[in-house]
């Protein structure tokens, strides 16, 4: 067991790393000088050259890379360009914007679509089963930034029960804050509730197919108690994969949405970044997300792990 973790946790440092040099290489060290992008074609040669120094641009390559990553292990982000404050503060004050919208989004899906997929695979062919998944099939084919719109006409123009956008800010209670993450959230959650349903269902009915659980049946154990204590629990690694790959791109790609909903969280000041042209944050925020992803699917490995024990033993 032990080590097998190593062998995990090894190979995560060893991405991170790489997806690191990658994001280095596009945004430091292809044809472009970031000095010149900042300040325009009309700069002053003397400006110019200050400011390359004062972003490290004429030293090697490699060694800006070797300072970079290390800046970032000890803390040290660097400066935006267009703010002049920390680039570490600032993704610090706009994660608390994003990583709870990514979270409420997340559990919203999940209770939405777990429940939908074991109905549906509970009344295979039925019109329960049709109704769910011609809903879902609706889910999936909608976007999310058109269903955001839809409902801010409902929810916050027609009925007022919610900010149009904006955030309130922690500071005003968690109720309030909840209140500007809810409608966002949603529109976030439904295209992949969507997709988790689908999943949880076909998971379901292969689950429902395999040998134990007929043998539980032909043993007098009821059909409701043979789905929720055989295939639901069985069915949950192909469910948690997803759950996890959602979650990744739920912090990640929420440029769209924040951009819909005004609120000031990741996806959002990386466009602002890039409109900008602060290639700080850019490189910064594009490395964090990067790593994050990476992070995530090494916890869905780990519950892997605690799902199917098989895998510790190396029989899965």
């Amino acid at each position: 067991m032990a080590r097998l973790l190593l062998t995990r946790f090894a190979a995560l440092v060893a991405t991170l790393l790489a997806a690191s040099l990658v994001v280095f290489v596009v945004l430091d060290v292809l044809p472009g000088d970031p000095a010149l992008l900042i300040l325009g074609t009309g700069a002053r040669p003397d400006t110019l050259a200050a400011l390359r120094h004062q972003m490290g641009l004429d030293l090697p390559a490699w060694w800006r890379y070797l300072l970079w990553i290390g800046g970032i292990l000890h803390g040290d982000w660097g400066v935006s360009a267009t703010y002049g404050v920390p680039v570490g503060d600032l993704i610090a004050a706009r994660a608390l914007v994003s990583l709870p919208l990514a979270v409420l989004a997340i559990v919203l899906s999940t209770l939405l679509a777990i429940p939908m997929g074991v109905a549906a695979a509970a009344r295979r062919g039925r019109a329960l089963d049709v109704s769910l998944m011609s809903a879902a099939q609706i889910g999936v084919a909608v976007p999310n930034f058109w269903l955001g719109l839809l409902l801010i006409l409902l929810f916050s123009v027609q009925l007022a029960w919610l900010p149009a956008g904006g955030f309130a800010g922690w500071d005003k209670g968690i109720g309030a804050a909840l209140g500007s993450l809810l409608l966002p959230a949603l529109a976030l959650a439904l295209p992949q509730a969507a997709i988790l349903a689908r999943v949880t269902r076909s998971a379901v009915l292969e689950t429902l197919g395999q040998d134990y659980v007929r043998t539980a049946l032909a043993k007098g154990l009821t059909g409701m108690a043979a789905l929720w204590r055989h295939a639901v629990p069985n069915a949950l690694i192909p469910v948690v994969t997803i759950i996890g790959m959602q979650f990744s791109f739920l912090l990640a790609g929420t440029v769209i949405i924040e951009n819909v909903f005004t609120l000031p969280g990741l996806g959002r000041l990386i466009f602002q970044a890039i409109a900008q042209r602060d290639l700080v944050v850019v490189q910064d925020l594009v490395v964090l997300l990067a790593g994050s992803v990476i992070v995530v699917n090494f916890a869905v490995d780990l519950a892997y792990l605690w799902l199917d024990p098989r895998l510790t033993r190396g029989e899965g």
